[in-house]
């Protein structure tokens, strides 16, 4: 073979995130039963495709608007109309101080975190490193091999707090969280994947405070929740610090396959992505950017979020969460808090196994979820609880999602 470099090292072995999407492009391309309760692959919501299908056909009957979408390049920061559309979008509807210099797109929210991670960590210009900064453990499988250096997390253990009989939930312990001097970024998701953790107003206004006070950025990860595509079931609103950068994507909206992301901070930072973008791949998708200019224009995409996507997902939530309590009624088990996002985190404090090896007993039952100790990267002591999680992905049909459930318990009660 021939010989490599520490970026293929790095990047090109197998990984959670590859062992992730290689499950869920199996799952979604076998003819076989398998049941896909791992990926975050969106929903397939009838109302929402629709409304995709209508936007096509108008563009596939204007020529011109076809031709441009499909034969011209943008500029890397994307296209200028769009981004002040979503400029004047998101200050109207959120109050958020930014205009068009505050905003480029990316090709999907995995791109601009590989993006943003290496901006601000790794080996500096000086000869030191950096790292970024997880406050809340469990966090994002993609994050965990996006560093072109090693070692490049520290993450902290969420407080447990026991919230009801078999629910809990985290809390970012910051009595343990230090920023210490090489830390180049504090990054979190909300809601956080796995959890559906929505980390609280006070909770993110603490962090932005920090990481002004060390003169560092917040890198806030909205690919689920505000403003859009809004899988936020209880009382969250949209963050706005300027110390904050965050990222958007229309991936959960039900588009995964335009893989269009965007990330909104001081315009410095916004002309550095856009470089990446060029050198990286000259140009961004444009089929994402003008169907959302579309929703941004017509004024459908707050009313697709409100009255079609959460309500859906949160209404699947709570029949998914009904099976797994009937299911695991009697065995030691407990739930995230489901706040958001497309799943259950479920815990097994006395489970014998693994999650791990309950991942590949599921998998040999046509059952495939994520073990929970990808999402535990970072810490500096192994910590037993990331070994005892599993995420389930409820956006599959439902009656497959209850059969699925009903396996895993089948399974459990079998250790018990």
């Amino acid at each position: 073979m021939f010989p490599r470099s520490q970026f293929a090292s790095r990047l090109a072995s197998h990984c959670g995130i590859v062992e992730l999407m290689e499950d869920l492009g199996s799952a979604l391309a076998s003819k076989t039963d398998v049941i896909m309760m791992g990926g975050g692959n969106p929903a397939r919501i009838p109302e929402v495709e629709k409304i995709w299908s209508r936007i096509v056909s108008e563009l596939a009957h204007c020529d011109e608007a076809l031709g441009a979408m499909l034969g011209n390049y943008d500029p890397p920061a994307g296209n200028p109309g769009f981004r002040a559309e979503l400029a004047s979008y998101l200050q109207r509807t959120c109050g958020w101080e930014c205009g068009p210099e505050n905003i480029v797109v990316t090709p999907g929210g995995q791109t601009a975190f590989f993006f943003l991670l290496n901006l601000f960590a790794g080996l500096s210009p000086d000869g030191s490193k950096r790292r970024i900064l997880l406050p809340l453990a469990p966090e994002y499988i993609g994050y965990a091999d996006q560093g072109l250096e090693a070692d490049f997390f520290r993450s902290y253990p969420g407080r447990i707090e026991l919230t009801a009989p078999n629910r809990f939930k985290y809390r970012i312990d910051f009595d343990r969280l230090q920023i210490t001097p090489d830390i180049g970024a504090i990054c979190l998701s909300r809601p956080t994947n796995p959890s559906a953790n929505v980390v609280t107003r006070e909770e993110l206004e603490h962090l932005a405070r920090l990481a002004e006070t060390h003169g560092i950025p917040l890198l806030l990860d909205n690919a689920y929740g505000l403003p859009f595509p809004g899988v936020v079931f209880g009382d969250a609103e949209p963050f706005w610090h300027p110390n904050v950068i965050q990222t958007l994507s229309l991936s959960k909206l039900g588009l995964p396959g335009t893989r269009t992301g965007f990330v909104i901070g001081p315009p410095d930072i916004i002309r550095e992505i856009a470089a990446l973008n060029a050198v990286v791949g000259l140009a961004n998708n444009n089929i994402g950017q003008v169907i959302a200019k579309s929703l941004l224009t017509s004024g459908e995409l707050d009313r697709i979020t409100q009255e079609m996507i959460r309500p859906y997902y949160q209404r699947r939530c709570q029949e998914a969460l009904a099976v797994l309590d009937e299911e695991l009624a009697g065995l030691s088990y407990r739930v995230h808090e489901p706040e958001g996002a497309f799943f259950l985190w479920l815990w097994l404090e006395d489970c014998p196994l693994t999650s791990r090896e309950l991942y590949l007993r599921l998998k040999e039952r046509g059952v495939i979820v994520v073990p929970g100790d990808y999402f535990f990267y970072g810490l500096e002591e192994d910590w037993p609880h990331r070994h005892r999680c599993l995420r389930l992905s409820y956006t599959q049909a439902a009656p497959l999602v209850a059969k699925g459930i009903r396996v895993i318990g089948e399974l459990l009660r079998s250790l018990a």
